[in-house]
């Protein structure tokens, strides 16, 4: 597929043709949705814990004798249903992480990449450099491409200037073409990618 090239000024230089089996396949929702879950399972730290009656400070001694009284029989006020006690059934520590192979989780990232194409909400620019550090300069670029929303800007390597320039803006987040993930795929409207950093993810992505 043909893709106008624009520079930061926001005019046209050019067009570049997209690969079709990384930008123009027919999407597989399902796949990208199993991926999407996978990643926010990942991400979670898996580190909550609630104390057991076992493990609440408090004596271990009978709370009252077991028969005459009237009252229910009890072993000690470590019990769940008493204040102070332990916690019974709650949340204890494990480990939330997914497997996908590694076919699937590309053509997730094939399908994520289509579903913006055809939306025409890929925006391919002939180069992204800075010469400082500016949040200005950042936004001044995304007002000359008339991007209105959230964007992610793909980068073929690390570069400083610009990521820095981004970090303040809430609606953008600079990310490594390396480390394309579902997640900032879909949860951006717009997705700015380098003409250096295209030939990074067709090369990573291409059957």
């Amino acid at each position: 597929m043909k893709v106008a090239v624009k520079n930061s000024s926001g005019k046209k230089v050019g067009d570049i043709e997209l690969r079709d089996d990384v930008f123009a396949i027919e999407p597989n929702r399902a796949v990208m949705h199993q991926a999407l879950v996978r990643q926010q399972a990942n991400a979670r730290l898996g580190t909550h814990k609630t104390k057991t009656r076992s493990e609440v400070t408090g004596t271990t001694a009978k709370w009252y004798r077991q028969k005459g009284t009237g009252r229910a029989r009890h072993g000690d006020r470590k019990a769940p249903i008493f204040v102070g006690g332990g916690q019974a059934h709650k949340p204890r520590p494990r480990d939330y992480s997914k497997k996908m192979p590694r076919k699937m989780r590309r053509l997730a990232l094939r399908s994520a990449l289509s579903v913006k194409a055809a939306a025409a909400e890929i925006v391919v620019l002939d180069e992204l450099t800075f010469d400082e550090p500016k949040t200005v300069t950042m936004l001044e670029l995304l007002d000359n491409l008339k991007i209105e929303g959230s964007a992610v800007v793909l980068l073929p390597e690390r570069n400083e200037n610009v990521e820095k320039s981004a970090r303040n803006l809430q609606d953008v987040r600079t990310l490594r073409a390396g480390y394309l993930n579902v997640r900032d795929l879909l949860g951006y409207d717009y997705v700015i990618i380098p003409k250096d950093a295209v030939t990074t993810i067709e090369n990573f992505l291409a059957n």
